[in-house]
């Protein structure tokens, strides 16, 4: 009878395995998926594995707080030819900013400034800021506010995805050829002090403009918090949730999972632009980007999305309240203000910005998804989003910068093809 009970007690869980301390991983149908046509993802990874075009590919999916489906394809080291693992570590670059946007948050939910407060009040260095426009150096029509730092309407610029008169003053100042920070900006209190000599781009409030705005709220943070930006996210976000692959310096004792990043050369082949032992990201970090600089797990990121979807709180843990969780996934553009996503047909007015996220505020005609769900990716072909009326989590992660694939929308219709039951 005891070995009987003992063999029931390993066949459940081998069909109900717990993949980490918080989530179980359930059999799809179980929250209205479909095991069959969620087995559809990895074979198509493996195409663009196989044919060379990727070096390796993760994607994971999580419903009702539950994952249904973590999986990995390819290569971590393209020069090694270690495999992809659960553990894996990536460059999330840009999926840094929601959890700064969300770092900021506790920040205000705890009193320390208002959304309206103008940025100059805690980073002087932007008093007196002017527009260029037309070659003409002009007063602001108000001083950009917090708000508008966080959803990339303070007139600010990146310097890097255009060339306009402003992006170029940026690149002179701030940007290496190889796109990496200069050597005399060694960290947020430099980057502010560099950026609060250039002029602004547009007056703020009247255009969306994809920017360095989140770096400055991290130099924010470190103000108001009067603690580095590293600090501060493992004491408030990654420590309380659990999130201990998550860092903006990889650990010596991890960088064995730590992998290559790559692009395609000019005669269209795979080549590795970063390696995990020369790395930026494995060598000593001062200056702590908000805007892109952190490595994660998929594991790790579940973790952080499971909470924002939970309305601020995981395990009994709290981060943050659902009302702010409510706030930050509104949209906060202006009337007749466009997100820079590119207003194509089917797309067009159903895509706003938040303080963090891309935000759907209408149904798409080209692709599934909900209204209300919020996203966001990095540099290197990674993307998360998150799906309040589906109860749904999504992310993806690879190591490719400027990736001709249109991957991201490809995971996304693979995932909704398997819901079975709609919430």
């Amino acid at each position: 009878m005891k070995n009987t009970l003992t063999l029931v007690l390993f066949l459940s869980l081998l069909s109900s395995p717990i993949i980490a301390a918080d989530f179980q991983k359930v059999t799809p149908e179980d929250v209205g998926m479909s095991s069959e046509r969620l087995a559809r993802i990895i074979p198509y990874m493996e195409h663009f594995v196989e044919s060379g075009e990727l070096a390796g590919v993760q994607t994971l999916i999580a419903r009702d707080g539950k994952v249904v489906h973590f999986d990995q394809v390819g290569k971590l080291n393209l020069e090694t030819g270690e495999r992809l693992q659960e553990d894996s570590l990536f460059r999330i670059y840009s999926m840094t900013k929601p959890i700064a946007s969300t770092a900021a948050m506790i920040l205000y939910e705890e009193g320390y400034f208002q959304l309206n407060d103008p940025v100059e009040k805690y980073l002087p260095e932007f008093k007196g800021a002017q527009v260029l426009i037309d070659g003409q150096l002009v007063d602001t029509n108000h001083p950009f506010t917090i708000r508008e730092l966080m959803s990339h309407t303070a007139g600010l610029t990146y310097g890097i995805f255009g060339n306009t008169p402003v992006d170029q003053k940026y690149q002179a100042a701030i940007w290496e050829k190889g796109l990496g920070f200069k050597e005399s900006i060694k960290d947020l209190d430099d980057l502010v002090d560099v950026m609060g000599t250039l002029p602004l781009q547009y007056q703020p409030g009247e255009q969306w403009v994809y920017s360095l705005s989140v770096d400055v709220l991290g130099a924010l943070i470190e103000r108001v918090a009067d603690q580095p930006l590293d600090e501060f996210l493992a004491e408030r976000i990654f420590k309380p949730l659990g999130m201990v692959d998550t860092f903006f310096q990889v650990p010596s004792d991890k960088l064995r999972r730590f992998g290559t990043l790559h692009m395609r050369s000019q005669d269209n082949q795979l080549m590795v632009v970063d390696k995990p032992e020369t790395s930026p990201y494995a060598n000593k970090v001062t200056l702590f980007s908000a805007g892109g600089g952190l490595v994660s797990t998929s594991m790790d990121y579940l973790r952080y999305s499971q909470m924002m979807l939970n309305g601020g709180e995981l395990n009994g843990v709290r981060i943050i309240s659902p009302t702010t969780v409510d706030l930050m996934t509104r949209n906060q553009l202006g009337v007749g203000v466009k997100t820079g996503f590119g207003e194509l047909p089917g797309i067009e007015g159903t895509l706003g910005f938040g303080l963090g996220f891309g935000v759907a505020t209408a149904p798409q005609k080209t692709g599934s998804g909900s209204v209300g769900e919020y996203a966001w990716g990095g540099a290197a072909g990674t993307v998360f989003w998150i799906d309040p009326k589906e109860n749904l989590v999504a992310i993806l992660m690879v190591q490719m910068m400027q990736n001709p694939i249109d991957l991201r929308a490809k995971f996304k219709t693979l995932t909704y093809q398997a819901i079975t039951k709609m919430k």
